[in-house]
């Protein structure tokens, strides 16, 4: 079966890649892992005026969704881009406040871009709390709004990526959120992330290779730099139909099978990337790193790669 965008998704995404092209995110990247929000917040109100966080909005609260394969096509540009921020999370409470009473509080803001919300587990860290105007916790008892708690902040590869412990107490909005489905949509997420930030990899890495020369010649024309660059291109693009197949299904275990093949091929990608620029590739100035620690930090996010497979095996078994 073959997983086609359509005319309008193709040109959805082609906004976004110009959008972003021209918005310097790594220079974004760079404010936001410095403290500095006042840029990467008016690059999300951007994203969120081309309509990507309403993808996960009802139309009702001033979204167009739930539309998971647009939402899956914009996020593969926002990772191919290195945008920061929590996207994942914001998603994940679009759908968790979706089964609230107070739906109509939080959610037209989201689809909007003047609020950024971040999800936490009631034992774990949200991430970017200190960027977010929304915090949500889910307690033993249910979904609460609340706000980072003291303690200790802890840090990512990527510089961009922090966890911040969040209160366990708060305004309770609802006693049985729909935690499982919006994993499921984060997941979906992070997926459609990984797989941009390998293909951003790749782009960069070909590109290099064909200006860097040894011998006399470019190195892209050695047969073992060539074969390297093949195998994270294939399993760039195995990646790609389990990602869009999960989109249409949106079954938590192919969900999961999606984000461990994205996560694993940006991942590889990463490694090749790396390994094919040198010494260069190490240092923080160079823009690679910015996706190299990005490459990273997706491969635990929403589920660590053994928590994905064990969503996947049983059905495979089975």
């Amino acid at each position: 079966m073959r997983f086609l965008l359509d005319t309008e998704q193709r040109a959805f995404a082609a906004s976004l890649h110009a959008m972003l092209r021209a918005a310097d995110t790594p220079a974004v990247v760079r404010d936001w892992s410095r403290g500095d929000h006042a840029s990467g917040q008016a690059l999300w109100s951007r994203i969120a005026a081309a309509g990507v966080f309403g993808l996960a909005v009802p139309e009702e609260y001033g979204g167009a969704g739930p539309r998971p394969v647009e939402l899956a096509v914009a996020f593969v540009e926002l990772g191919r881009h290195a945008v920061p921020g929590p996207l994942a999370e914001t998603v994940a409470a679009a759908v968790l406040l979706g089964a609230c009473p107070a739906a109509g509080r939080f959610l037209p803001g989201l689809a909007a871009g003047t609020g950024i919300a971040t999800v936490a587990a009631s034992a774990a860290g949200a991430l970017d709390a200190d960027a977010a105007s929304l915090h949500l916790c889910v307690a033993p008892d249910g979904l609460r709004l609340t706000a980072p708690a003291p303690g200790p902040v802890r840090r990512s590869l990527d510089p961009a990526r922090c966890l911040t412990p969040l209160a366990p107490h708060g305004e309770l909005l609802t006693r049985e959120p729909p935690y499982d489905e919006a994993v499921t949509w984060a997941r979906l997420a992070t997926a459609a992330q990984a797989l941009g930030v390998g293909l951003a990899l790749l782009d960069r890495t070909v590109a290099h290779v064909r200006q860097r020369t040894q011998f006399g010649v470019p190195v892209g024309s050695f047969q073992a730099v060539k074969h390297r660059l093949a195998d994270a291109r294939t399993a760039l693009e195995f990646a790609r139909p389990l990602l869009f197949g999960a989109a249409l299904s949106m079954r938590p275990a192919d969900v999961a099978a999606a984000k461990l093949k994205a996560c694993e091929a940006a991942y590889t990608t990463a490694r090749t990337a790396l390994h094919l620029h040198g010494a260069i590739g190490y240092t923080a100035e160079f823009d690679l790193s910015l996706w190299l620690t990005r490459a990273h930090a997706l491969r635990t996010a929403w589920g660590t790669p053994e928590q994905c497979r064990s969503l996947v095996l049983p059905r495979a078994a089975g």
